[in-house]
């Protein structure tokens, strides 16, 4: 019995990013204060989801947020940070 989900060898494959399962790899995960470009302002994203994010915990943050910030604080608003 074949399996017609099965990937074949003779059927063009889609180009994919990143891996087809969670590696965990620590040196994959830089901390944002070490980031070259932390201290930039954050970006019109960053600005846009931590907005999202702030309002839906009730929270208020600064306007004026560097990329590193805002980062730590999407991390603690989505429940991935330390709160540090």
């Amino acid at each position: 019995m074949s399996n017609d989900n099965a990937l074949r060898d003779d059927e063009p494959q889609q180009d994919t990013i990143g891996a087809t399962e969670p590696v965990g790899d620590p040196a994959l995960e830089k901390d944002p204060s070490d980031w070259v470009s932390g201290d930039d302002p954050m970006t019109e994203s960053q600005k846009s989801y931590l907005d999202t994010l702030a309002k839906q915990a009730g929270e208020e943050l600064p306007a004026d947020l560097t990329k590193a910030e805002a980062s730590q604080h999407i991390d603690r608003l989505r429940g991935g940070g330390d709160g540090a």
